[in-house]
């Protein structure tokens, strides 16, 4: 039992729907806590308001509460469980902080006598409070930036006029950055100035002189009611400061950091935790460095909660940092626990990195248009990557192999910019794909000197980076038949992937894979094991990399590989990857119930992802995992190490559904629906002809590869038209156009960003209601789990529209119809599994626009609306171990619940705010009603059709 014996029941605040700044991240943070306190027999409740998750699934708590977070859900909640002993806000980021401080200040914590632990309420107020955390600081000793507080444009301005420009401004009590902004000229400052305070819930901002061009780092760390600290983890960022943590590349453990400099830092964190107040929990401290050998240190905040880094803290080292927060906030120490990865050693035992890692954050800008693409201190990314390695290169490579953005790693892939001005403004304004412009300018001569000047990146990256464009230099000299073994050895130990050396050899990537063969230059797999291998890990959570053979006393050559193949039948779950707008944490989970579903019927689950915020990557998920790029090369490899039955792809979204085709042409299995139908509902032409052979109803359309066809097609069907390329996700590329000017200008954009494209264009019925259906199939039964009905029109994304389940105004003659073409489609495309068809209405005739045969966006929201586990039955139906009848369907849903998209807009203050085709938002929520009167859902339909764009 918990130390703290009171503590029965207790309440978990989530963090809401995904937003930028606030991702999936605390969902992992809040489902390591639910399973942490479920250990210890505690009862656990949970409130959170998103769908989308694998944390508000109903086997992670013993109440979930999908509701709206506010405190009048709160008061719900208590009055329906006055057993509650204690609320935890801090496994749901500053939307779950926030509404815990709210509740507190209502006093409705006092009123149902409910306790908070794992934080004090007193040191959020300090750490948030940018005046009080200031003044803490230089009381205990800790140097800070000269900063003051402004509440009013006439204080900014004097405290401008005193410290000088460049300047920081930060509000108090926001997320991700929000508002905060860099001023370096007089003219910026009022606009900014009065944006931050806007941004400001108490119109509060702080002004800091910029200390642009320090170092930055974070550590993360945890501390239990008997004051012992551990710090779990370094972080070093590769940008310099002016780049928000959640935008930079970041680095663990520390690369640049002399030890005495480290000592020191350690110190000040750990004086910092114990100083903001009396709490058992994770904390995370951020630092700024001065760039000289000074090494001077600046404390620039703290926050007592587990936090995006923690998440990736978690995954670099392998130590959970929310689970055993959690279980120190019911009353265990640190010495009690045991370390959760060696099972042998305890939780006060700090971990030990016998590698690297390296996070690139993942943008979505061509989602904004018009909207500001460098970064600085709001933070702008979706998602983010992880590379673990023997080394800084190849984790850099991994992680750049991971991002999904067309490019095979660093260099050597004719993609990189080459224009002298453009590379050296893109330096300059950091930008989404600096890690590559970097490359780029050494390779077209600038000098390291020159770069570093520039960007301030220590002069350490550079030369890191310099090594890898020598080595490029190098292999270029050789071709496949003359290429030394030592020299591809190297290239494969620096990360470079096949496809990267046969650019170099200007060969073919199959003939870069047969020859490592034939020099036996293969992965190795490595454990993350928390402590540098001293201690023998539990846990089967697996990197690759290539080592040079050792040779025994015996003569036998050999290198070590930690990952041993078992004899049991297995089974391969390709994750999602990174998240991205149009591709967001339903996959996820989907993922971990895929894997759930294949070990209950006896499979060894094996999951291959590199995605470090999510459920899917954590150690105890699958029997093994692989922290690895989703990319050809690293799976291949993993496919003929495992030997498994077979690989889902399904359920890892666009990501994992890319490389069915390289599947199947290497003859490997891919469970459930084959790759010929995946393919045949990709290619929009070839589905449109399979409706056509059915004589199921489908907008007038045409296929076109060139502007010209494009052009003629629209002589014969009538504006407006829709635009929509083959093998996309989240909309990509579609556009609704009105005349031949704007048919032209976007066919020539769109061939040009995806060259070779098959493109559909049809007749867009305007005015149309647009629903959609998802279902299981067999192969020769079909089951529909749910029907949705938007409340936008046709034309505005299915992501970004808000839907209702069931359909609100749909007859019983449409409804019939939407049933007849589902059973069919799916028959008609072989599906074994899931798929989701998307239909538009239009005098009621059901039309369809289009079908994925795989899990889609909804399949979470559905499952969570009607109680049913529909993923698990689907994972079952894709292995061949049941059939649709096998299962005994009871969906239970009173009134109607509704999809509600969220859009992070507010990141990018100049964006065009209209919908159409392309999805935009970052998350949902799930909102439920009683009936169509409901105040809600009146106001919704009301708005329905003012953001629709053409």
């Amino acid at each position: 039992m918990p130390k703290n014996n009171d503590l029965k029941s207790i309440l978990i605040i989530g963090s809401g729907p995904i937003i930028i700044g606030q991702a999936c991240e605390f969902d992992y943070s809040g489902s390591q806590s639910l399973r942490s306190l479920r250990e210890d027999g505690i009862e656990t409740i949970l409130i959170n308001s998103n769908p989308a998750t694998i944390m508000t699934d109903p086997s992670m708590a013993d109440h979930v509460y999908l509701l709206p977070l506010n405190t009048k859900s709160i008061v719900k909640i208590l009055k329906e469980h006055p057993q509650i002993d204690a609320v935890l806000p801090t496994m749901g980021g500053q939307t779950a902080l926030n509404l815990c401080i709210e509740a507190d200040e209502k006093g409705i914590w006092e009123d149902f006598d409910v306790e908070i632990i794992g934080v004090d309420i007193d040191a959020i107020n300090i750490t948030e409070d940018r005046d009080q955390f200031k003044a803490l600081m230089l009381e205990i000793g800790i140097p800070v930036a000269p900063a003051k507080i402004a509440n009013s444009y006439l204080t900014g301005k004097e405290i401008a006029q005193e410290f000088g420009f460049p300047l920081v401004i930060r509000p108090s009590f926001t997320l991700g950055g929000t508002g905060a902004s860099f001023v370096h000229t007089e003219d910026q400052f009022q606009t900014l100035l009065t944006r931050g305070l806007e941004a400001s819930p108490i119109h509060e901002v702080l002004i800091d002189k910029a200390l642009l061009g320090w170092k930055e780092y974070e550590l993360e760390l945890l501390r239990d009611k008997n004051d012992n600290v551990v710090i779990i983890c370094t972080i070093e960022n590769m940008d310099p400061m002016g780049i928000h943590t959640g935008d930079s590349i970041t680095v663990a453990p520390a690369m640049t950091l002399s030890d005495t400099a480290y000592q020191r830092m350690r110190d000040m964190a750990i004086h910092m935790m114990r100083s903001i107040g009396d709490f058992a929990g994770g904390c995370n401290v951020q630092f700024a460095v001065s760039p000289d050998e000074k090494e001077d240190i600046i404390a620039i905040e703290i926050n007592p909660r587990v936090s995006r880094s923690s998440a990736l803290a978690s995954k670099a080292t392998g130590y959970p940092i929310a689970k055993i927060a959690s279980k120190l906030a019911i009353g265990y120490t640190l010495d009690e626990l045991e370390n959760q990865i060696t099972k042998s050693t305890s939780a006060l035992f700090e971990p030990t990195l016998d590698y690297v890692i390296v996070k690139i954050p993942r943008w979505n800008f061509d989602k904004f248009e018009g909207s500001e693409r460098t970064l600085g201190l709001q933070m702008k990314s979706v998602g983010e990557v992880m590379g673990i390695g023997r080394s800084f290169q190849e984790a850099l490579h991994k992680a750049t192999q991971s991002l999904e953005i067309k490019r095979n790693g660093l260099g050597a892939d004719g993609k990189g910019y080459t224009d002298y001005e453009q590379i050296l403004e893109k330096l300059q304004y950091a930008s989404w794909d600096r890690v590559f412009v970097i490359y780029d300018a050494i390779q077209i001569g600038i000098p390291l000197s020159r770069i570093h000047e520039i960007t301030k990146i220590d002069m350490w990256f550079l030369r890191q980076y310099e090594e890898l464009f020598m080595l490029e230099k190098e292999i270029s000299q050789y071709n496949i038949e003359t290429l030394p073994r030592e020299l591809l050895l190297e290239a494969k130990q620096k990360g470079y992937g096949d496809r990267q050396i046969a650019h170099m050899l200007e060969c073919l990537e199959s003939q870069v894979y047969k020859l490592r063969e034939e020099m036996k230059i293969q992965r190795v797999y490595k454990l993350v094991d928390t402590c540098a291998a001293e201690f023998r890990a539990e846990t089967p959570y697996y990197y690759s990399t290539f080592e040079s053979e050792v040779e025994t006393a015996d003569g036998e050559r050999y290198s070590e590989n930690d990952s041993e193949v078992t004899d049991r039948k297995k089974i391969i779950v390709l994750g999602s990857g990174p998240n991205r707008i149009g591709q967001g944490i339903e996959f996820d989970y989907c993922c971990v119930h895929g894997v759930l579903a294949a070990s209950e019927v006896g499979y060894e689950t094996i999951m291959i992802n590199c995605n470090p915020e999510t459920v899917s990557t954590d150690f105890d998920v699958a029997d093994k995992l692989y922290f690895e790029p989703v990319f050809w090369e690293h799976i291949y490899d993993i496919i003929r190490h495992e030997k498994p039955e077979g690989v889902i792809v399904q359920l890892g979204g666009q990501t994992a559904l890319k490389l069915a085709e390289k599947l199947d042409r290497y003859g490997i299995k891919i469970m459930g629906t084959s790759f010929q139908s995946l393919d045949l509902a990709e290619d929009r032409g070839s589905f449109s002809t399979l409706l056509k052979d059915n004589n199921i109803p489908y907008p007038e359309f045409g296929t076109a590869e060139t502007t010209d066809e494009a052009l003629a097609l629209a002589d014969q069907l009538d504006f407006p038209l829709l635009i929509r390329p083959s093998y996309v996700l989240g909309g990509q590329g579609m556009k609704i156009v009105i005349n031949k000017k704007e048919l032209e200008a976007h066919v020539v954009d769109l061939l040009r960003k995806i060259p070779n494209n098959k493109l559909l264009l049809d007749h867009y019925l305007d005015g149309a209601i647009e629903a959609e259906a998802d279902a299981i199939c067999d192969g020769e039964n079909v089951y529909i789990i749910g029907i949705m009905e938007h409340i936008e029109p046709c034309g505005i994304h299915s992501g970004d529209s808000n839907a209702t389940l069931p359909p609100f105004n749909l007859g019983e003659f449409v409804m019939q119809q939407i049933k007849d073409h589902t059973k069919k489609i799916a028959l008609a495309l072989n599906t074994v599994g899931l798929i989701n068809i998307q239909f538009a209405i239009k005098d009621d005739k059901v039309y369809i626009i289009e079908a994925n045969p795989r899990a889609s966006r909804t399949v979470p929201f559905i499952a969570k609306a009607y109680g049913e586990p529909y993923v698990n039955y689907a994972t079952k139906v894709m292995l061949g171990e049941n059939k649709v009848t096998d299962f005994d369907f009871n969906p239970e849903l009173e009134g109607y619940a509704i999809k509600q998209p969220v859009f992070s807009f507010n990141k990018f203050p100049n964006v065009n705010k209209q919908l159409g085709p392309e999805m935009k938002s970052t998350g949902e929520s799930i909102l439920f009603i009683d009936g169509l009167r409901d105040d809600e859902f009146y106001e919704l339909y009301s708005r329905r059709k003012m953001y629709l764009s053409k």
